[in-house]
């Protein structure tokens, strides 16, 4: 099977990010083609599954690479644009656009087959982002990086989203510092829970995370040994906040673990019978 996809050097000495679902196949041989039309054998050095990253390596040096810029302060209306290798196959393709909306929060298959996953904090946009241009740069008027292109939507117009370059940060500085990226991990299975959650289940409250297994043959709510079960946490809990922070829809608690690091002491308050409690949980680094 052959794919394509986008990336840009965020180093000089070859260093790629990209989207972890373009690079998902773990077994196959990847090759990357620069704007100039050289191509050089690619490794995947690292895959982030939470936030749909990957980080490439080639060897090679004194590439051109883009300066990250802050995608915290990003406001609605602001120009964007967006390159990438539309459809495999119209290379170097550029598009304009604004951002139309910030913080959203979709749920995508997994690559990896396992199910669906939650891509929060995501940047909206009407600029063109189609297949293929997975992976590539969202930059703002200055040619700082803000984003990397991520999602379409099927079957819309012009509502795509990029991953905030924010989220990518922390891989490249665990990548400088520990050769590989370092996530923390809380360990539980869970749904978040709004008013139609809340009627479907009997629940007392319309936020948290509920802890709760999916129907799986040798599925966990609470990972053994994880962070949580050594906390105390049951199945049917609600995390109510996560180090002081609110869990809700627009900060899960997958979120929320991840602005945390490996080692840290966090304070968790949840619910259990209709009491609320509160425990401490040292984070693990996730397998």
């Amino acid at each position: 099977m052959v794919g394509g996809g986008s990336g840009f050097f965020v180093t000089p000495n070859g260093i790629i990010l990209t989207n972890r679902h373009v690079v998902s196949e773990k077994d196959a041989n990847y090759m990357v083609e620069t704007y100039q039309g050289v191509k050089y054998p690619a490794e995947v050095i690292a895959r982030d599954p939470i936030n749909d990253l990957a980080i490439l390596q080639i060897d090679a040096t004194d590439m051109p690479f883009l300066e990250l810029g802050n995608s915290n302060d990003l406001k609605l209306g602001q120009m964007v644009i967006t390159i990438g290798n539309a459809l495999s196959q119209f290379h170097n393709s550029v598009s304009r656009g604004i951002i139309s909306g910030l913080l959203r929060v979709i749920s995508t298959d997994d690559v990896s087959g396992s199910g669906s996953q939650n891509l929060r904090g995501l940047i909206q946009t009407d600029a063109a982002i189609n297949p293929g241009n997975s992976g590539g740069p969202m930059i703002d008027s200055s040619g700082k990086i803000i984003g990397i292109n991520a999602v379409v939507v099927n079957g819309a117009q012009n509502i795509n989203f990029a991953i905030p370059i924010s989220n990518a940060e922390k891989d490249i500085e665990d990548l400088r510092k520990f050769g590989k990226i370092v996530q923390p991990s809380f360990g539980v299975r869970y749904i978040m829970i709004n008013e139609e959650m809340k009627e479907k289940f009997g629940l007392p409250i319309n936020y948290g995370a509920f802890i709760i297994k999916e129907h799986l043959p040798n599925d966990y709510a609470i990972v053994p040994g994880s962070s949580a079960d050594k906390a105390g946490i049951k199945e049917g809990d609600i995390i109510l906040e996560f180090n002081d922070m609110k869990v809700e829809e627009a900060s899960g608690l997958d979120e929320l673990v991840q602005k945390s690091s490996v080692g840290d002491k966090v304070k968790v308050k949840y619910l259990r019978g209709g009491s609320e409690k509160t425990t401490y949980a040292i984070l693990q680094e996730r397998c």
